[in-house]
């Protein structure tokens, strides 16, 4: 079982900077891949990146340049540092962790970024 908390929501201007953080029960990284999700109102939820286990990421192509994941295993945290950000970023951002070898998917309940413009 994991859990995931996700921080760091808030309202901020456009061009303004977030940075979310998502916090793990417990040690999983080795284990399970990490990804941070968005979904605004009425919409699908979207990946926004994801780190691997061996630390590769991967980005949604609009997002390139703007958002970086990264990780810090002693703190089992991942974060998600937000630059540049626009109106369209507004949504609930969502923390998860899919295992590689069971494929059980687990989720955090969710921060708030609003963006103003």
């Amino acid at each position: 079982q994991v859990q995931l908390v996700e921080s760091g929501g808030g309202l901020v201007q456009a061009g303004g900077s977030l940075r979310l953080s998502c916090a793990a029960s417990r040690s999983i990284f080795s284990l399970n891949a990490m990804g941070w999700y968005r979904q605004a109102p009425g919409k699908q939820r979207d990946l926004v990146a994801v780190i691997m286990a061996g630390g590769s990421t991967n980005y949604a192509a609009s997002l390139k340049g703007r958002f970086t994941i990264s990780r810090d295993n002693a703190k089992n945290t991942v974060y998600l540092q937000m630059n540049s950000l626009k109106p369209e970023d507004t949504a609930v951002y969502y923390c998860n962790a899919a295992n590689y070898y069971t494929h059980v998917n687990y989720w955090g309940q969710g921060t708030q970024v609003t963006v103003s413009s």
